[in-house]
C-alpha cells in the first residue's frame, strides 16, 4: 500500500508561522512523523508540498497510478482550488483531508471547503497529529476495502 501526501502553500514554514495558530513542528517533523507511522504499519509513503497549485495537480497526475489514496492539507487551496479538487476527484481513489488548526472556529472564508465532498472525511484541529489520525484513518480505510 502506498500512500500519497500533499501539503499546500505556506506549510514550508510551519514552526515559525503564525505558531499560536499552527503550533511549532516544522513541516520536517511532520513528514518524520509520518514516515515513522508508514513503516508501522507497513504502508509506502510518497510526500511533496509545494506553493505552486499546479505542482501539485502535476504531482497528482504524475502518482495516481502510484498511489492507492491521498492525505492532503492544501492550506489555503483548501478554500479556493477548484483546480486542485477536480485533480484530486479525477484520480477516483479516495482522499483525507486533514488541517492543523480547526477550520471551522476560524474566519468566515475558511469554513468552506472544496475538498470536503470529495473526501472520505476530514481532521482538523488537532495539530501535526491531525495528519496520523487522517493516515490512520486512510490506511483503515484501504485495508478495510481490499
Amino acid at each position: 500500500m502506498r500512500i500519497g501526501v500533499i501539503h499546500g502553500p505556506n506549510l514550508n514554514l510551519l514552526g515559525t508561522r503564525e505558531v499560536e495558530v499552527y503550533g511549532t513542528d516544522s513541516l520536517a517533523e511532520i513528514d518524520r512523523r509520518l514516515a515513522e507511522r508508514a513503516r508501522e504499519l507497513d504502508v509506502e509513503v510518497t510526500i511533496v508540498q509545494s506553493n505552486h497549485e499546479g505542482a501539485l495537480v502535476d504531482f497528482i497526475q504524475a502518482e495516481t497510478s502510484a498511489v492507492d489514496g491521498w492525505l492532503v492539507n492544501a492550506a489555503g487551496y483548501t478554500h479556493t482550488s477548484v483546480t486542485l479538487r477536480d485533480a484530486l476527484a479525477a484520480t477516483e481513489l479516495p482522499v483525507v483531508e486533514v488541517h492543523l488548526s480547526n477550520i471551522l472556529t476560524r474566519e468566515s472564508f475558511r469554513r468552506e471547503s472544496l475538498l470536503a465532498p470529495i473526501s472520505l472525511g476530514v481532521v482538523a484541529g488537532f495539530g501535526a497529529r491531525s495528519y496520523l489520525l487522517g493516515f490512520d484513518a486512510l490506511t483503515d480505510h484501504l485495508r478495510d476495502s481490499v
